[in-house]
């Protein structure tokens, strides 16, 4: 079967025959047949030679999605139960929980559709038209596939407009209870998927909060805590304390002691004190729990994300050890900052002492974290947005304990990587910091990037141990 041609003009750049899947209203000759809004055309260049088959919407600059390389006769129940397949495929080879996304737009070859599964129930996005007319087809497709007991679309999105299509929420198929619970990485989360942002969670981030696991212990050395023989402790015999932690090897039966030789009774005694700014329902605070952290500072400005965080503290049973702030991170980070140079300018002298503190403030962490939202949503507004990363990891830096670790992340798509390592390298010099980056990593692996798709490489992740120069 073949469809309306869309052909394209012979001085373009030849972007879709590198494997970029979409094509713009700029790059467009013109269309031979009659296709409405949404249907299926075959693109083809200046002579005529085929390309591949997308689907069209002249109300949008992307005018042409891209959905096959070889011609497809409808994009209906059969088609989409075959790539659905693939994608279920693909997460179960590479992502242990079932709650994860399972279908990522472009780099699925679903373009405009995203499905994530949060125990059992489906949340959709569409986010073009030429997937809303087709949400019958690709409904029966879902439920054949992945047999869910519902699905809820979150269609509440702005770049529909784009599209000439209004926002819609709602139950699609079966029971969808607006709160869910669902596991990752051993750990268990509530998520809203009717209030919450975007469809209810960011799994983005599953292997990225996984990698500060090395980051939790090892640091009970800093505070003079140390293994010991548990028989020289408990007779209260600092000598052979101090000779059995020599041979702390040696032997199995050891126990922590401090510097007086006391054993140490507090289980997270190795751990490390951690700040998570912009926590959302507290994800990396649960991590940081998880992997044995001492105490963590959970922040977000919403007061019902921090709600929603204390559940998810309380049910992982971590409530002793995470305190809770309702803030905005750019100004409690100032404030801690403020209560340093406060501290440090009292203890150089020449400061009347009899005054009170102007601030209670001025604490440090072994572990700082921070995951912005997006700060850049449009190419013009990056000049502004790395202003913003740069303040708010200027001031997260100051923060860290001298060889302590920060753990910084960016969302914007259009803060390219190497002006994101920029921005932060700005940022150590102005702190006064030697940063040694540990780890750089991306969105998992339920979020594939196809190459020479940059739109699809939105997210950085970095962990940097800090040291002052």
């Amino acid at each position: 079967m073949s469809h309306p041609k869309i052909y394209l003009l012979k001085a373009r750049k030849k972007r879709l025959e590198q494997g970029h899947p979409w094509v713009y209203a700029t790059e467009i000759d013109r269309l031979e047949g009659d296709a409405l809004p949404g249907d299926l055309v075959d693109v083809v260049n200046h002579q005529g030679r085929y390309l591949a088959t997308g689907y069209w919407n002249p109300k949008s600059q992307i005018t042409v999605r891209i959905v096959a390389y070889q011609p497809i006769a409808a994009m209906d129940a059969d088609f989409f139960r075959s790539r659905l397949r693939a994608c279920a495929e693909h997460r179960r080879r590479f992502v242990a929980d079932a709650d994860c996304r399972l279908v990522y737009g472009e780099a699925d070859f679903l373009p405009g559709l995203v499905v994530d599964r949060f125990n059992n129930v489906l949340v959709l996005q569409l986010l073009t038209l030429g997937m809303d007319v087709r949400r019958e087809a690709l409904i029966e497709a879902l439920i054949d596939v992945f047999q869910p007991q519902g699905i809820y679309e979150r269609s509440d999105v702005s770049v529909r407009t784009l599209e000439g299509l209004e926002e819609r929420t709602g139950v699609l198929y079966g029971e969808c209870p607006s709160i869910i619970e669902i596991e990752e990485n051993g750990l268990k989360l509530e998520v809203d998927i009717v209030e919450g942002q975007k469809t209810g969670y960011f799994f983005d981030q599953r292997e990225n909060r996984a990698a500060i696991a090395p980051l939790m212990t090892g640091w009970g050395g800093r505070s003079g805590i140390r293994l010991a023989s548990r028989a020289a402790a408990e007779a209260g015999d600092k000598e052979a304390v101090e000779a059995s932690t020599a041979r702390a090897g040696e032997s199995a039966d050891l126990v922590p002691v401090n510097a007086n030789g006391k054993i140490v009774t507090f289980p997270y005694w190795d751990g490390a004190s951690v700040l998570e700014c912009f926590a959302h329902t507290g994800s990396f605070t649960l991590h940081a729990c998880k992997y044995g952290a001492k105490k963590v500072t959970c922040l977000d400005v919403s007061e019902h994300a921090i709600e929603t965080a204390k559940r998810n503290v309380e049910r992982n049973g971590y409530t002793d050890r995470v305190e809770f702030v309702v803030a905005d991170a750019f100004e409690y980070l100032r404030a801690q900052v403020k209560g340093i140079d406060e501290r440090k300018q009292r203890s150089l002298g020449g400061v009347d002492t009899s005054k009170k503190l102007e601030s209670s403030a001025g604490r440090t962490w072994d572990v700082v974290i921070l995951d912005p939202p997006a700060f850049a949503k449009t190419k013009s507004a990056v000049a502004g947005a790395c202003r913003g990363y740069k303040d708010i990891n200027l001031q997260g830096l100051k923060l860290v304990n001298e060889g302590g670790y920060f753990v910084t992340a960016s969302c914007s798509y259009h803060m390219r990587p190497e002006l994101f390592l920029e921005t932060i390298q700005e940022a150590a010099v102005d702190a006064g910091k030697q940063l040694r980056l540990v780890e750089w990593r991306a969105a998992g692996k339920d979020h594939p990037q196809l190459l020479g798709v940059n739109e699809g490489h939105y997210l950085k992740f970095a962990i940097f141990e800090v040291r002052s120069k």
